[in-house]
C-alpha cells in the first residue's frame, strides 16, 4: 500500500530504515527494508521453483470457483479474500506511486516496478500458504490467523519458541501501528485533500474537512463492524469496480496513442538499463521501481496473510496460489498501466505535469479533460478500501494481543483516527506509521524463511495430489 507523495520517511526515523550506497559519485538512498524483500523474494522464487509462473493458471480456477466447497471451513470465499486484500494494497500508490518512480528514476523504474511484482508473487504465495496452515478457528466459525499465528506456532513446531514469541509479539504491535496511520489516518487526509483540490469551495476553512471526515468515518464502521464477511462483501464488488474503471480509462488513452507504443515501450526497456539514467544511473532505477513495487503491493510485509486465512478452504497451498495473483493485479496490470501512460502521453518529460499523482492526472487529462475529477472519486474510493481491509488487519493484531472480548475497543478507536486522519496535519503520524509498516516484514519474512522447508512440504503434497486427479470432484 504506497503512501502517495515520494519519500516522506525522513530523518531522524530515515537512520533506521534507509542505508545510502554512494554510486558513480551520486548518493543512492536504499531502504534496507525493500533490499529485505528484495532478498525474500528472490529466495522464495527460486526455492518454490518458479511457483508465480507454474501456479498462476491454477490460481485463476480455485479464484473463479472450480475447486470450492460449501463445506469448507473458512469465513470467505477465495475471491472475497483475494478481493480483501486486494482493496488493502490498490490504492493511491498505483495511482501517485508509480508517477514518483517515473519522475525520480525515469521510465525504467516501470521495467523494475514489473519485476519486483512478478517476483512478489512468491512471496505472497509463501506467507499466505503459512496463514492458512497456521489459522486458528473458534467455535463459532469465527477465523484469526496471520503472521500472528504462524511466527509464535510455526516456529514452536521447530523448536524456536522463544524467538517465536517474540517476532508474533513484534509483528502485532506494529501492525495495530500501521493500521492506524497509514492504513486509516493518512488514507483519509489524502481522500480529504483530493477532494478539496476539485471542491476547493467545499472545503474553505475546516468544516469541508471535518464533515468529510465524519461521513467517511460513517461509511467504514457500517462495513467494519460487520467483520472480514462484510469487508470480503463490500471489497469483492468495489474492488473489480475501481480497478476495472481505472485500467479501462488508461486503455482507451494507450489505443489513442497507438502508434507511439512501440516507442514507449522502448524508452522504458532502455531506460531500466542506461547507466546514465536519472537519479543514481542503474541501481537508481532499480531500486526506485523496486521501491514503489515492494511499497504497492505489500508482498513480504504479511497483511495479506491474515485476510487470506479467512477463505474457506481445508488446502493452504491452494490460498497460497490465489495471494501470488494479488502483485500481478497490483503492480504487473495497474502499476505498470500506469507508467505506460505516462510515458506515451509525455507526462514523464513534461515538467508542467508536476510530481506524483499531478503527474499521474496530467497524463490521463491529455484524452480526458475530466479526468481531474474522476482522480478525486477514485482516491476516495481507493482510501475506503485500504481503511476498511487495513481495519480487519489491525484489529486481528489486537485481538491477537488483547483478546477477542476487547476488539470493539479497536474499532471504535480505528474510527476516531479515520475523522482524525481528514482534518489533521500528518507529517509525523505518517513518519511514524510508516515505520510501523514498513517494520512488519522484518520479523515476518524472518519467520517465513525459516518455516520454508514447511511450505515446501506443503506444495510438492498439493501439486502431486493435483496431477493425481485428487481435487476435480471439489
Amino acid at each position: 500500500m504506497e503512501r502517495a507523495f515520494g519519500d516522506y520517511v525522513v530523518a531522524p526515523l530515515s537512520k533506521v530504515i534507509f542505508w545510502d550506497v554512494v554510486f558513480w559519485n551520486d548518493a543512492v538512498t536504499v531502504p534496507i527494508v525493500v533490499l529485505w524483500l528484495i532478498v525474500g523474494a528472490c529466495f522464495f522464487t527460486l526455492r518454490f521453483q518458479f511457483i508465480n509462473l507454474r501456479g498462476f493458471r491454477h490460481a485463476v480456477d480455485v479464484v473463479r470457483g472450480r475447486y470450492s466447497s460449501a463445506d469448507d471451513p473458512g469465513e470467505i470465499s477465495h475471491f472475497q479474500a483475494l478481493s480483501a486484500a486486494l482493496s488493502a494494497t490498490v490504492g493511491l500508490g498505483n495511482i501517485a506511486g508509480v508517477g514518483v518512480a517515473v519522475g525520480l528514476g525515469g521510465p525504467g523504474a516501470v521495467f523494475w516496478m514489473v519485476t519486483a511484482g512478478f517476483l512478489g508473487m512468491s512471496s505472497k504465495f509463501a506467507e499466505c500458504t503459512l496463514g492458512q496452515k497456521y489459522r486458528h478457528i473458534a467455535p463459532d466459525g469465527k477465523v484469526s490467523g496471520g503472521p500472528m499465528h504462524y511466527l509464535h506456532d510455526g516456529l514452536a513446531e521447530i523448536g524456536l519458541p522463544r524467538v517465536g514469541t517474540v517476532l508474533a509479539a513484534v509483528f502485532a504491535v506494529m501492525c495495530i501501528g500501521g493500521s492506524f496511520g497509514a492504513g486509516n489516518m493518512f488514507q483519509a487526509n489524502q481522500a480529504a485533500s483530493q477532494m478539496a483540490l476539485v471542491l476547493p469551495s467545499l472545503f474553505e476553512g475546516r468544516s469541508g474537512a471535518t464533515v468529510f471526515g465524519a461521513i467517511l468515518a460513517v461509511a467504514v464502521g457500517l462495513v467494519i463492524i460487520g467483520g472480514i464477511r462484510r469487508i470480503g462483501l463490500v471489497a469483492s464488488a468495489l474492488v473489480p469496480f475501481m480497478c476495472g474503471a481505472y485500467v479501462l480509462c488508461g486503455a482507451v488513452i494507450l489505443l489513442a496513442h497507438a502508434g507511439d507504443l512501440p516507442a514507449a515501450l522502448w524508452t522504458i526497456v532502455e531506460g531500466a538499463f542506461r547507466p546514465d539514467a536519472a537519479y543514481g544511473g542503474f541501481i537508481g532505477v532499480l531500486i526506485q521501481g523496486f521501491r514503489r513495487a515492494a511499497f504497492s503491493n505489500e508482498a513480504g510485509v504479511g497483511s495479506a496473510p491474515i485476510a487470506h486465512s479467512a477463505a474457506s478452504t481445508t488446502e493452504p497451498v491452494r490460498e497460497g496460489l490465489v495471494a501470488l495473483l494479488e502483485p500481478f493485479v497490483d503492480t504487473i496490470i495497474v502499476c505498470a498501466m500506469t507508467g505506460m501512460v505516462i510515458v506515451v502521453t509525455g507526462a514523464h518529460a513534461a515538467p508542467e505535469a508536476g510530481e506524483g499523482i499531478q503527474k499521474t492526472s496530467w497524463a490521463f487529462a491529455t484524452v480526458f479533460p475530466w479526468f481531474p475529477m474522476l482522480l478525486a472519486v477514485t482516491a476516495t474510493l481507493f482510501a475506503f478500501s485500504t481503511m476498511i481491509s487495513w481495519s480487519y488487519y489491525g484489529e486481528r493484531s489486537w485481538s491477537y494481543l488483547f483478546g477477542e472480548q476487547s476488539s470493539i475497543l479497536f474499532k471504535i478507536a480505528f474510527l476516531v483516527f479515520a475523522w482524525f486522519g481528514a482534518v489533521s496535519a500528518l507529517d509525523q503520524v505518517v513518519e511514524f506509521s510508516d515505520l510501523m509498516l514498513l517494520g512488519m516484514a522484518f520479523p515476518n519474512l524472518a519467520g517465513v524463511i525459516l518455516l520454508t522447508p514447511e511450505i515446501r512440504a506443503e506444495l510438492d503434497s498439493y501439486l502431486r495430489r493435483l496431477r493425481a486427479g485428487e481435487f476435480d470432484g471439489d
